[in-house]
Parts: C-alpha cells; sequence; structure tokens
C-alpha cells in the first residue's frame, strides 16, 4: 500500500500545484499579485490538506477529481495564513520552507494584499466547481463550513488565542484549544469537504469528524516535536523558534517523551476512528502514518 500511496500522493500533489498556477494566470489583476500570490503557491509544502479531500473521495470510491476546487481552495488559505503569519507583526519570520518570507520578497503591503487575495479567491473556486458530481447544495455546505474553519470560530480565533498565549503558562487544555482551531479546523475542513462531495451519510460524518479531531491534533504535536528534534535543513526554518517566541507547547508541558506519547495515542485514535467508519485500511490510515511519522 505505501507506494501505491506514493504514486496516489504524487499524482495528486502534481495535479493541485499545477491547478493552483492555472487558477492564478488566469485572473485579471496586477501583475505584482499575481506574482505575489505564484510564490508563495509555489513554495512547496506536503499539500496533506489537499490530499486527505482527495484521499476521503476515493475511500468512497469516488472520482478524486472532484475535489480538485476544494482543494485548490483550501490550499489558498493554507497559504494565505503563513504569509500573514510570516509577517513582522505576527512571528516575524524570514524563512518559510527554506526560501526568503513573501513579504522579504515582495514588501509588506504586497504580501499582506496577495493573502487577501488568495483567502477571497479561495470561495470563487468552490462556487464556479465545474465537476459534474458537484451539486449546487455541496458548494453552498463547503462555502459555509469552509468560512466557518478559517474564520473567527476557526483558523483565525486559533491565531488570536496563539498570540494571547505567548509568554504566558498555558494548560494543556488551554494549548489544546489554540492548536484545534489554529490548525486543526482547516485539517477537519479538508476531511469534511471529501465526505460532503462524496455524499457521506451521518454515521460516517461522525467518525470522520472524530478522526480529524485526533489528526490535527497530532499534526500539531509533531510540529512542536520537529522544532526540538528537526532539522532546519528539512524544515526549511530555524529549530527552536517556539522557545525564542516563548510559546507553550506539548514538550514544554508534557516533557518531550510525554508529548511523543501524547502524539501516539493521538494516531492511534484517528486509526479507530477510520476502523469505525468502515475503512479497514487505505489511503486515510496511510496519510495519518506519515502524519505521525514526518519529519518536516
Amino acid at each position: 500500500m505505501l507506494s501505491t500511496f506514493q504514486e496516489f500522493s504524487k499524482q495528486y500533489k502534481d495535479i493541485t500545484e499545477k491547478q493552483l498556477i492555472e487558477y492564478v494566470s488566469r485572473l485579471h489583476s496586477p501583475a505584482v499579485l499575481k506574482e505575489a500570490m505564484a510564490y508563495s503557491l509555489n513554495a512547496g509544502g506536503k499539500r496533506i490538506r489537499p490530499l486527505l479531500i482527495y484521499a476521503v473521495l476515493s475511500s468512497f470510491g469516488k472520482d478524486p477529481a472532484a475535489g480538485i476546487p476544494a482543494a485548490c481552495a483550501i490550499e489558498m488559505i493554507h497559504t494565505y495564513s503563513l504569509i500573514h503569519d510570516d509577517l513582522p507583526s505576527m512571528d516575524d519570520d524570514d524563512l518559510r520552507r527554506g526560501k526568503p518570507t513573501n513579504h522579504k520578497v515582495y514588501g509588506e503591503a504586497n504580501a499582506i494584499l496577495a493573502g487577501d487575495a488568495l483567502l477571497t479567491h479561495s470561495f470563487q473556486l468552490i462556487a464556479e466547481a465545474g465537476h459534474p458530481s458537484v451539486t449546487p447544495e455541496m458548494k453552498l455546505e463547503l462555502i459555509s463550513q469552509m468560512s466557518k474553519a478559517s474564520g473567527a470560530e476557526g483558523m483565525v480565533g486559533g491565531q488570536i488565542a496563539d498570540l494571547e498565549g505567548e509568554n504566558k503558562e498555558l494548560s494543556l487544555t488551554e494549548l489544546e484549544y489554540i492548536h484545534e482551531h489554529k490548525t486543526g479546523k482547516i485539517l477537519a475542513f479538508s476531511v469534511l469537504a471529501g465526505a460532503v462531495l462524496s455524499g457521506a451519510g451521518e454515521i460516517e460524518r461522525k467518525h470522520l469528524e472524530r478522526f480529524s479531531f485526533h489528526l490535527g491534533l497530532a499534526f500539531q504535536i509533531q510540529d512542536d516535536i520537529l522544532d526540538i528534534e528537526g532539522s532546519e535543513e528539512k524544515i526549511g526554518k530555524p529549530v527552536g523558534s517556539d522557545l525564542d517566541n516563548h510559546k507553550s507547547t506539548y514538550p514544554s508541558l508534557l516533557t518531550l517523551q510525554g508529548a511523543k506519547k501524547k502524539l501516539s495515542e493521538h494516531i492511534g485514535a484517528a486509526h479507530e476512528e477510520l476502523r469505525n467508519a468502515g475503512f479497514e485500511s487505505g489511503l486515510l490510515h496511510d496519510i495519518t502514518d506519515m502524519i505521525g511519522n514526518r519529519d518536516h
């Protein structure tokens, strides 16, 4: 199954990256704006969120191509959040995935506007999705859920809580709130989007929702671990930034070994929810293992 997953991952990662640039190239807008948008979209990355959409569709026996607009939309939102996270007023980072951050290349004003453009264009992609299996009702639910996942009740709310938590000793509950919202809600939307486009039933959705909750926390715990043990070359930015920014992390609250134990618990729970949803094996299990074992 590993080779099958690797082939699937490469195929749909390539499709997504090609389509992202195609969407931007069609825009009737100033050249510098399109360049700044494409610069960060081209910065690479694991494309886990798009892969989750395609993997859910495939697990239900549906055409993964039906998820291309939603996959590109969520990747645009993720990319906008990274551009804004790197700004001097936020995390003030000079590098992202081994390349100068957007504002270092295009200036702060253009970077902010590139992020704004990516965010707003993402909704247009779903509204104009043309696959024959995607109904107007599906588009409406996707737009509603993506707004919730990326806005004040989701990612942006988590980012605010993260900023407020700097230089404070947070409890585990407070830390989980930050990561469930800042990182987890967008991952959860990716899983939900695949379920919506697949016509999944209520029980299947319930287990997939729980799956995505555990997966989102596992993703962030591994991020915190890599900030201590990771390779700067592989991560693409300096390690130890959480410590430098005086942020509470899973290792700081639980010790490094405790964080690794918590990671294993969430990965195990994610696998269990997939089995409860009727998926004994397959791409979603492979993505779960990849998130638990990733080195960047």
